[in-house]
């Protein structure tokens, strides 16, 4: 039979690694909200944290029971999130519904249609076609600025001009 004082040390190294266990899980689960990794880190610090107290304090066999469950628990813990977290009504609050901008790839109203060159075109550079300003591409001689210039073809996001 243990003596009082090693008996409260015992459990109260207990607590301490149950604490860090629990801490542990609850910051790594709160590193997917919070930025910056800070989170995440101190979680799987205060998961190593438990497991060497538990090699310290309690020896091997408990070290690696609390090595084993901290291992299963991080496991289990990923794949259920991986299932379950992207279609929950958290994860949609994390996702974005709207637009920033359009790319336009095709922009067939722009064939045939003419403008100036805004920035000397080496061959790429920009133009000012229909009062908005395009990237756009020569053939493959070099453009001076304020040249005008037309629509030869229009390729996904490629724009193609030449001097008129």
């Amino acid at each position: 039979m243990r003596c009082a004082p090693a008996l409260i040390a015992y459990y109260l190294d207990m607590w301490t690694v149950l604490t860090l266990v629990v801490v542990g899980a609850a910051l790594l689960l709160l590193e997917t909200i919070l930025p910056g990794l800070i989170a995440g880190i101190l979680g799987m610090c205060c998961l190593i944290g438990a497991i060497a107290i538990a090699y310290a304090d309690f020896g091997p066999q408990t070290g690696n029971l609390v090595l084993l469950g901290v291992g299963a628990g991080l496991l289990l813990g990923c794949v259920v999130w991986l299932k379950y977290f992207p279609d929950s009504r958290l994860a949609k609050m994390f996702i974005s519904k709207r637009v920033v901008g359009d790319l336009k790839a095709d922009k067939p109203e722009l064939l045939n249609q003419t403008g100036v060159a805004h920035t000397n075109l080496r061959p790429s550079g920009t133009a000012e076609i229909n009062g908005h300003r395009v990237d756009v591409v020569t053939e493959g001689s070099m453009i001076e600025r304020g040249t005008p210039i037309k629509v030869v073809a229009v390729e996904g996001l490629r724009v193609v001009v030449r001097t008129v």
